[in-house]
């Protein structure tokens, strides 16, 4: 998948989920959130030539990312998305949690958005 391809699916889970959300299905809107960032992630990982073929591996390019633009909010809100991820399996996030966490994911990926757009 194009760099460009990976980019627009990410803006394109961002908007699905939000539609899921609002629906009250909390496991797709969980899972398309997670697709949103892991998009991201690869589309920046693959423009690098790093590998990003397994969960652990994008983890690993999240941390790679946080310390190129020396910015620890990628790290930490990687690992907000990974809960998404688990809840889109087991349903397990309390409203409050998803009320919380929800626009730190967001903004996770707009932020990673912004700085691809700026390279």
């Amino acid at each position: 998948m194009a760099t460009s391809e990976r980019i627009q699916a990410a803006q394109d889970f961002l908007e699905a989920s939000d539609r899921e959300f609002n629906a009250g299905d909390n496991r797709q809107g969980s899972e398309k959130l997670w697709g949103a960032a892991t998009q991201v992630v690869m589309a920046m990982a693959e423009e690098r030539g790093w590998d990003c073929g397994s969960h652990r591996a994008m983890k690993q390019a999240a941390g790679r990312l946080a310390l190129e633009y020396g910015d620890p909010f990628i790290s930490y809100r990687f690992s907000i998305a990974e809960k998404f991820q688990a809840n889109s399996y087991h349903n397990f996030m309390e409203d409050f949690e998803l009320d919380a966490d929800r626009p730190l994911v967001r903004e996770f990926v707009e932020r990673l958005l912004a700085y691809h757009d700026r390279c």
